[in-house]
């Protein structure tokens, strides 16, 4: 167990977990590794054709660990300060203490960094050396690389990964810079103390490797370099915060999750570096049959997007900016299969192009598609940017997901509704099945959304859009008031995860409190208790929906098992099997902090709220909610509700913001009001 039970947001330790998946993650947006790893990645560098694609490997100087010769059990701590975004390592022998820190720098996002301090704690003045034990050798199973001229100091290596991800394609290029690393450092004397600092750089080009290695030697050689990192990450931190009073492992769970998931997003001051997407397991994970090796899934969208959305709509414009450069792909998925429009892959990497080595998966779980224009929908309505669709290629994108839809119904002239066949749904323990709910339910709201926003755009609607809409089968069972997975779907069969619960949250599928009652309490039970992390998430939020408080936080509790200890890295699975380092399970939880217990849903009118959360948590406070270039700061507790606009895009605001309540009765949110 983590040791330290005052401050949530920092987990420290005196001894590492016997499973090195299992160690924390330092990532930036574009580069990501493990600590005391020797291996890291770069966004979009993979390597390997098609199924075997996956994260190519670059070789990592910064996996080294101390050790303290003359000492023969040093007291040692490790500590992941979710403040500041840093790792620390530190020893602490008779005489004096040897530090080691790590991160990802948060804006110089090519650069990784890690120093080791030195300190004297009495008066000797008898040397002090502290040996680095590194397994670093500049070669990799997937990228052919050549040692160049060194630079400023630094070491260089350079080349392309081994296998395109198809044929033809390009080959990603790498180019690394890093201070080479002695055996050992040694604190004089006469010296008290001394830090040294070790950079690695990484690159697409050899000129931004250069440029990454030059900005961070010159703010080490001002004694900045770290300080610079920690005011850019505290400043993220500040504009997507999320507080609350309640049980302190919800809480330590809650610093976790922010720390990871917002390590993956890109800094609000890198506008030309390209994203490349979110994986299951992050950037610091998907080596070569490792957690998914790396690819894109639904996850991104639907678990980890929302909650980037409304903290930080920047980056969530990032995300979808990966989603419509990889368009073309998935146009070629879809004609591939005998269909119009695009289908998003199943699994995604550089090309959009389906990269699951599944066949079954790839063919059948074709709901992502829909589950990607969704996030182009809440960011629509959370933001109005119609320069996203009408300049920078989401129009396209909207209506090649609306010509897959509906090149992929057919008629059923017995029901005289649109069915779509030979499916896998969410719930991954049933194929080939007709008429997922989920699946339809979600290919009603892409066309739906393709046609409000064809009329945003002052665009012609294509009638078959609405007809299908309209006519599109969504399962459900009159008799007893619920939605069928599918046809045919006996009630009690075994489920994997969270499917029909989701047509409540996040689809909003039109349906009465009874029912929505119905299908939490006919899927509840027949769930899979070791599914994916995700899935108790949003039973939460449903019980929350219905106001049942306590029977919304015994689920949010099964999260639990998922968060392991001492540095809250998620498992996929409460076993401890699946992805590690679980981005999709933290978003999830998340959700249930950002939705569940503000009531927070987008819609295409407004951004309704109707707050719940059980006993155990007494207010919850959630600075800097994006809405229509707002920013809002909402303070929750069990006697009132405080919202304010703390910014405003217009001076002065063309119209304000205003609260309205079932009543009826409307408050103006000026800016500085609360």
């Amino acid at each position: 167990m983590a040791d330290g039970e005052g401050e949530p947001g920092v987990f420290t330790a005196t001894a590492l977990p016997g499973d090195p998946r299992l160690l924390p993650t330092v990532t930036s947006a574009f580069l990501g590794t493990r600590v005391f790893r020797d291996i890291l990645h770069a966004a979009g560098v993979y390597s390997g054709a098609a199924g075997d694609t996956h994260r190519a490997d670059v070789p990592s100087p910064l996996g080294l660990r101390m050790a303290a010769p003359a000492s023969r059990s040093p007291a040692e701590r490790f500590t992941l300060n979710t403040w500041t975004g840093t790792f620390s390592h530190e020893i602490q022998c008779p005489g004096y203490t040897a530090t080691h820190q790590l991160y990802a720098h948060h804006s110089l996002v090519h650069l990784m960094a890690f120093s080791i301090t030195i300190r004297r704690l009495d008066g000797s003045t008898h040397p002090i050396t502290v040996q680095l034990q590194s397994l670093f050798v500049p070669q990799s199973q997937d990228l052919d690389l050549t040692p160049g001229p060194d630079f400023q100091g630094a070491h260089y290596i350079y080349g392309q990964t081994l296998v395109p991800e198809v044929e033809g394609g390009p080959r990603p290029t790498v180019h690394m810079l890093w201070t080479p690393i002695p055996q050992s450092l040694t604190l004089g004397g006469e010296e008290r103390e001394r830090r040294w600092e070790f950079l690695t750089a990484v690159a697409g080009s050899e000129e931004e490797a250069k440029r990454g290695y030059s900005a961070g030697l010159s703010l080490a050689a001002a004694g900045s370099l770290h300080r610079s990192h920690v005011r850019a990450w505290a400043a993220l931190r500040r504009g997507c915060s999320l507080e609350l009073d309640g049980p302190l492992a919800l809480r330590q769970a809650l610093h976790g999750c922010l720390y990871y998931l917002l390590s993956a997003i890109p800094p609000r001051d890198s506008p030309g570096v390209l994203f490349h997407g979110i994986s299951p397991g992050g950037l610091s994970n998907g080596t070569r049959g490792e957690d998914y090796w790396g690819h894109v899934f639904w996850d991104q969208d639907t678990w980890m997007f929302p909650n980037i959305l409304l903290l930080y709509p920047e980056a969530a414009r990032a995300i979808l900016q990966y989603r419509i450069r990889t368009l073309e792909g998935a146009r070629r998925n879809a004609q591939e299969q005998g269909y119009e429009g695009a289908k998003f892959p199943w699994e995604s990497a550089a090309t959009g192009r389906e990269v699951c080595p599944e066949e079954i998966y790839r063919a059948q779980e074709i709901h992502v598609t829909g589950d990607v224009l969704m996030a182009f929908e809440q960011y629509y309505y959370t933001t109005q940017d119609q320069e996203l669709f009408r300049e920078d290629g989401g129009w396209e994108l909207v209506e090649a997901v609306a010509q897959y839809w509906c090149s992929r119904m057919v008629w059923s002239e017995e029901e005289q509704l649109y069915h779509i066949r030979g499916v896998m749904p969410p719930d991954e323990y049933h194929s080939q099945v007709d008429n997922s709910a989920y699946t339809n339910a979600v290919a009603r709201r892409s066309l739906n959304f393709a046609t409000d926003m064809a009329r945003d755009l002052l665009l012609p609607v294509p009638e078959e859009w609405e007809d299908r809409a309209r006519k599109i089968k969504v399962p459900f069972d009159e008799e007893r008031k619920y939605h069928p997975e599918y046809d045919g779907y006996s009630p009690g069969e075994p489920v994997k995860q969270a499917d029909v619960v989701l047509l409540g949250f996040p689809l909003m599928h039109p349906m009465s409190a009874e029912v929505r009652r119905n299908d939490l309490e006919m899927y509840e039970p027949v769930t899979d208790p070791a599914g994916p992390a995700m899935t108790w998430s949003m039973f939460a939020v449903g019980w929350l929906e219905l106001k049942e408080l306590q029977r919304a936080w015994s689920h949010l509790e099964k999260c639990f098992s998922n968060i392991t200890e001492p540095f809250k890295v998620w498992v996929e699975n409460s076993d401890g099997s699946g992805a590690v380092n679980f981005l999709t399970g933290m978003g999830g939880f998340l959700q249930v902090i950002l939705f569940g217990f503000t009531g927070f849903r987008i819609t295409r009118s407004s951004l309704l709220f109707d707050p719940a959360f059980p006993d155990n948590i007494t207010k919850l406070k959630v600075s800097s909610i994006s809405y229509l270039g707002n920013k809002l700061e909402v303070t929750i507790t069990r006697e009132e509700i405080r919202m304010e606009v703390t910014e405003t895009s217009q001076d002065p605001p063309a119209s304000p913001l205003e609260a309205v309540l079932e009543s009826g009765q409307r408050f103006p949110l000026w800016e500085g009001m609360a």
